[in-house]
């Protein structure tokens, strides 16, 4: 017999489902009689309760106009509940509103004033009374008369409880205690744990294994989903700890940029006759946009990640051409910042499949992050060459440097070094994170290193050669002077629209403005231009 317990399950439930589950259902049954007694009252008046509130909100505009049709027609919808007897609405004022019967019944007595809230039972019947409440105030009474027969439901438990008690009871009293250990104590405590585990939220606690069958498997794999689902459940709070501080950092960031940029146009309002000082409110208004810019753009990357539509459109391009241009593009932050540049590129030609433009965002945020997070006057390095296989491009500056855990951490989403709002440097922390996903889908790596606090850091990326040459068209030189076009403006932003008609006539073109659809396409059959610039959205 010991033998058998540690045998398959399937020999286990067939014993359990013969005998067993006999005795257990007598022993269910008899305990579902004494809790039904005692649960069928507090679930019918709930029923009705939630009954009385849908009619009170129903009918609180009836009961406030005093609207007797109205009323009356909700009453009606109650012929679909075959237990409610009567129904009742009375008025702020206690008058009888409106009444509702079951076909086929003689009205009873309706109470001539209602009662306060609550319910009371009467022989077979139970009587509800609920108030209706409109902006704080009572308006009404809602009244219900239902059937309350719970001795109905006690008979048909004891009619099946009989008949099974003869049949098992023997049966029970034999098999019950050896099936326990087998079948009863291991489920019982996987139930033990999981509600544990639901009132605690403590995914640490496990089910005791007690047996090596099929159920024994069972407790394993269900502490290691325990296992599994602790792991996630840290990982979404990390995940919301890191939204509400981009939340933060974004509510921040896109508000510093304001006040200059509100300053600056008071600046242009009172130096009208100053060129010095108007010329600077532009400078600043020229830096803060260009960083809000920059935000936004970081915005729609973010976006372009998460629902993976970042894409990029590759060619043959020399590398060295595209660290120029970023460096050009980061030139003025770390000069401003009083850093040292130091490049050591490689005169061989560099060619590698990709996005010319992407890589230099790359580049382009790797220098501008050195020389954000390095203090003024310091050295910034950046050397690029090739192996034979992969071209490998280092930044190294002289700055904060990173702690050991936050090399691992360094290109999530949203991290940030620095995470108080009164940090010195701006970034919603998902430029080495827009850095990474561009690199990876050129096929490349990027990594950092750094040596600790205060000791610089150092990023590297390896992107794979290409194996084509540069053709003619991989570098054109710049256009000369624009021809002058007919351009047609689209969008309902009247000073967007119209500032850019001002830039685009400064340059010698014919613009025309519409500002919805209809005017769109009646203004393009008119003009006939040869570009036009649509809102999309």
């Amino acid at each position: 017999m010991l033998k058998s317990l540690r045998s398959s399950v399937r020999r286990k439930v067939i014993l359990l489902v013969l005998a067993a589950t006999v005795s257990a259902l007598a022993l269910s049954a008899l305990a579902l009689v004494i809790y039904d007694l005692r649960t069928y009252e507090r679930q019918w008046t709930n029923d009705l309760t939630t009954q009385a509130e849908i009619l009170a909100r129903a009918n609180a505009p009836a009961l406030a106009s005093k609207d007797h049709d109205t009323a009356a027609a909700d009453l009606s919808a109650l012929k679909m509940r075959p237990r409610v007897l009567a129904a009742a609405l009375y008025t702020r004022d206690g008058e009888l509103l409106a009444t509702y019967t079951k076909p086929g019944m003689d009205t009873p007595p309706f109470p001539l004033k209602p009662e306060a809230d609550g319910y009371r039972i009467d022989g077979d019947q139970l009587l509800l009374f609920r108030r209706v409440v409109e902006g704080g105030e009572p308006i009404g009474t809602v009244y219900l008369r239902a059937l309350y027969l719970p001795w109905e439901r006690v008979r048909d438990y004891l009619t099946i409880l009989g008949v099974v008690m003869l049949a098992s009871l023997a049966v029970a009293a034999l098999l019950s205690g050896w099936l326990q250990k087998a079948v009863t104590v291991p489920i019982l405590e996987v139930a033990r744990v999981a509600r544990e585990v639901m009132v605690q939220r403590d995914y640490s606690l496990r089910a005791r294994k007690i047996t090596d069958d099929e159920i024994g498997e069972l407790v394993d794999s269900f502490n290691a989903l325990l296992a599994e689902t602790g792991r996630r459940a840290e990982a979404l709070r990390e995940a919301d700890r890191r939204k509400d501080e981009f939340l933060a950092t974004l509510a921040h960031e896109l508000r510093n940029p304001l006040a200059p940029l509100r300053n600056a146009l008071e600046i242009l309002r009172i130096a009208e006759s100053n060129p010095a000082m108007t010329q600077k409110a532009r400078d600043i208004m020229e830096r803060q946009l260009s960083q809000m810019v920059r935000l936004v753009d970081d915005l729609l990357d973010v976006s372009r990640i998460t629902t993976g539509r970042l894409a990029i459109r590759k060619s043959a391009i020399e590398l060295q051409s595209v660290v120029r241009d970023a460096v050009e593009t980061v030139r003025p932050f770390i000069e401003a910042r009083g850093h040292t540049l130091e490049m050591r590129v490689s005169e061989e030609p560099i060619l590698v499949e990709g996005d010319r433009t992407r890589l230099c965002q790359v580049f382009g945020n790797l220098l501008n992050n050195a020389a954000k997070y390095t203090e003024g006057s310091g050295r910034i390095a950046l050397t690029l060459e090739s192996d034979g296989n992969a071209a490998t491009l280092r930044v190294r500056d002289s700055g904060i440097g990173l702690e050991p855990q936050s090399l691992s951490s360094i290109f999530d989403m949203f991290m940030q070094v620095d995470r108080t709002l009164e940090r010195t440097q701006a970034g919603l922390g998902v430029g080495l994170t827009l850095a990474k996903r561009l690199v990876y889908l050129h096929g490349g790596t990027l990594t950092a290193h750094s040596e600790g606090k205060g000791k610089g850091s150092e990023f590297m990326v390896r992107l794979p050669l290409a194996g084509a040459v540069l053709g003619d068209s991989a570098h054109k030189p710049a256009p000369g002077a624009m021809q002058s076009r007919r351009i047609l403006l689209a969008d309902d932003n009247v000073d967007f629209a119209t500032s850019l008609a001002t830039l685009l006539t400064a340059s010698g073109h014919e613009v025309r403005i519409a500002h919805d659809g209809a005017e769109t396409l009646a203004t393009a059959e008119r003009f006939n231009p040869d570009f036009a610039f649509l809102d999309l959205g």
